[in-house]
């Protein structure tokens, strides 16, 4: 039967005897496993919102977003994983784990703020920029007039390009998930890791980071049909500003309500 796994005085990870050896115990660790991943992404909103609000910012496509969002996901899943491997390896409490696992997931939420602050801030910079001003022009003949323009006016483009920042807010995303941690696996990886049962470590590891990743890319699909769905009015050319403002909201909310 399944033992639990329990912590020595001293506080390190002691072994618990045992085994698995019903695969209705196996199921049901693995069930929860699922269930807590899904769970867990369905009521963390930094999981899929600011994926949808920069995907609609971009106008990234749908494959694109999914493969951003996939990508983000994986590096979230395993750097918990790794951090948990570490903890095993070297015996450390769990509640020093949790305890790692809360700076990082208090650090992750600063820099959603500070990333969609950013983002919102360019917004309005950028926006200040395209308001219309005035251009000289001299004709052969002498002549010196001037007209208006804004420089996303289609009439009158200008070489004021702005480097390309796709892939840099690509990297920020994925530096942000990949700090952010995945609070419930740990303490699921270390009961089969007390029984020294390190394939099913692996297993309930696959389990939840295949679930993880799925409600991640289900939700992000999910959220980029429905808001294809609203027409894009004014608000359009706002949107970063919005998605700088949901990211940012997302950080907040992370660090008021511990979602």
């Amino acid at each position: 039967m399944y033992t639990a796994a329990h912590e020595s005085p001293g506080g390190e990870i002691a072994p618990a005897g045992g085994g698995v050896s019903e695969p209705g115990t196996l199921g049901l660790l693995l069930g929860t496993a699922l269930a807590v991943a899904v769970v867990h992404t369905l009521i963390g909103v930094d999981h899929t919102l600011p994926f949808i609000a920069l995907g609609r910012a971009r106008g990234w496509p749908l494959r694109k977003l999914l493969w951003i969002t996939c990508l983000c996901g994986v590096g979230h899943v395993l750097s918990s994983v790794l951090l948990g491997l570490a903890g095993i390896g070297l015996g450390t409490a769990l509640s020093r784990l949790q305890w790692l696992q809360a700076v990082r997931g208090s650090l992750a939420a600063w820099l959603l703020i500070a990333f969609g602050s950013f983002f919102a801030l360019r917004s309005l910079w950028r926006a200040g920029r395209s308001r219309s001003h005035s251009h000289a022009h001299a004709h052969a003949d002498g002549v010196v007039h001037h007209h208006p323009h804004a420089h996303d006016h289609p009439e009158h483009v200008h070489p004021h390009a702005e480097p390309n920042q796709g892939s840099v807010t690509v990297y920020a995303l994925f530096v942000i998930f990949v700090l952010g941690p995945c609070e419930p696996l740990i303490p699921l990886m270390l009961a089969p890791a007390a029984l020294h049962d390190f394939w099913l470590v692996a297993l309930v590891s696959l389990v939840f980071g295949v679930a993880t990743v799925g409600a991640m890319v289900a939700l992000v699909a999910a959220g980029y049909f429905g808001l294809s769905r609203v027409p894009a009015l004014r608000m359009e050319r706002h949107a970063d500003l919005m998605a700088g403002l949901a990211i940012a909201g997302t950080g907040i909310a992370i660090q008021a309500f511990g979602i």
